[in-house]
């Protein structure tokens, strides 16, 4: 893996951070748990695809993904935890921008 991949590198860091956040609902959980792995996933998997177009593909479900889990933290008031994220939403913007 591309070591100086700075936005993989983000999204791991928040993975860690964030993957023993709990929920009070079993479905909100659920999908917390699936959209924060997806981050991280399709971050890894975009970076070993040959075009700009295949790349950035993943890198918007990635950009999605996390916005799943920005308001499932904020409709839970998980401030602390969102204000973690900032960066890496600036990043994966910056990066979805970048191959546009």
């Amino acid at each position: 893996m591309n070591s100086k991949f700075r936005t993989l590198e983000l999204a791991t860091n928040f993975y860690q951070n964030a993957k023993n956040h709990r929920f009070p609902k079993r479905h909100m959980q659920d999908q917390f748990d699936r959209a924060l792995l997806s981050i991280v996933l399709n971050l890894s998997e975009g970076s070993a695809k040959p075009t700009r177009k295949d790349r950035l593909k993943f890198y918007s479900i990635a950009l999605g993904s996390l916005r799943e889990v920005q308001i499932l933290l904020q409709i839970t008031d998980q401030g602390q935890l969102y204000k973690a994220s900032d960066s890496l939403a600036a990043s994966l913007y910056c990066l979805c921008r970048s191959l546009k």
